[in-house]
């Protein structure tokens, strides 16, 4: 039950190879004037590599999100339910990701991520418009990849991830509180 401003895991390319990092939710540039200003948790995948605010970290630090669902809610008056997403059978999977890594005189770097997203399937957009861009294996290893993408690889990456290959139902509002962990995050709302 990640929510913005913790820390997760992300895979990335290191000096070395691959590697897990520790990330903080919500992307701070290395050239930001202000460590406390904007920190956006979702880059839009339309536009990303042209965007200031993105399209370095695009180019040379790009990072593999583990997941193994996301959540998103709809609103029915003053009421918001939240649904829970996955790959269809449940399982890890990855979430395309950017990570930028900003160092200050006399504290240790700071390292943050955002996820990009994309224009929401067709389940996904029975409850929201937009949704995580999730890699499938062939994905994941263009993903992880150091170096520039072609655009016809970012097409290929960043497309909406294929409703049928996903399920979805809506949870309780206890999922809400991001302290709350555990397997009652999934259960059915009822």
């Amino acid at each position: 039950n990640v929510a913005p401003a913790t820390r997760a895991p992300g895979g990335r390319e290191g000096p070395g190879g691959p590697e897990l990092a520790l990330l903080a939710w919500g992307l701070l540039p290395s050239w930001a004037k202000d460590p406390a200003g904007l920190r956006p948790i979702n880059a839009r995948a339309e536009g990303i590599a042209a965007r200031p605010m993105f399209r370095d970290a695009l180019r040379r630090r790009r990072a593999l999100v583990p997941a193994d669902g996301f959540y998103e809610w709809t609103a029915e008056g003053p009421r918001k339910t939240p649904w829970h997403f996955r790959i269809a059978g449940g399982g890890p999977f990855a979430f395309a990701g950017i990570w930028e890594r900003r160092e200050t005189p006399g504290a240790p770097p700071f390292e943050s991520f955002a996820i990009v997203t994309t224009g929401a399937n067709a389940l996904v957009r029975t409850v929201h418009l937009r949704m995580p861009v999730i890699l499938d294996a062939e994905a994941e290893d263009v993903w992880r990849r150091t170096g520039e993408l072609s655009p016809a690889e970012l097409a290929r990456c960043l497309a909406p991830f294929d409703e049928a290959r996903m399920e979805a139902w809506p949870v309780s509002s206890w999922v809400n509180a991001p302290s709350r962990e555990g397997p009652r995050c999934l259960e059915p709302a009822g």
